[in-house]
């Protein structure tokens, strides 16, 4: 049953690899991104597409530990 697990588990990750590999292959197309006055370089959309991807996987978490740090401050405070 553990060894089906794993083969499954790699089927899966080798899924999403071919998935993530044809999207970058289809989006080739460069864009310009403009920011409140600010051009930035031309880039590759799906490039584009994985870094606002990964900013969001840095940003996310960071805000939820901020937040859970200065509620659990809160609580300290009111015990």
């Amino acid at each position: 049953m553990r060894n089906l697990m794993r083969v499954l588990l790699g089927v899966l990750v080798l899924f999403l690899v071919l998935m993530i590999l044809a999207f970058v292959l289809e989006n080739q197309q460069s864009v310009t991104l403009f920011f409140l006055g600010w051009a930035g370089p031309q880039l590759p959309v799906s490039l584009v597409i994985v870094l606002a991807l990964l900013a969001g996987m840095v940003v996310g978490p960071l805000l939820g530990w901020i937040l859970g740090r200065s509620s659990r401050v809160l609580r300290k405070r009111l015990v």
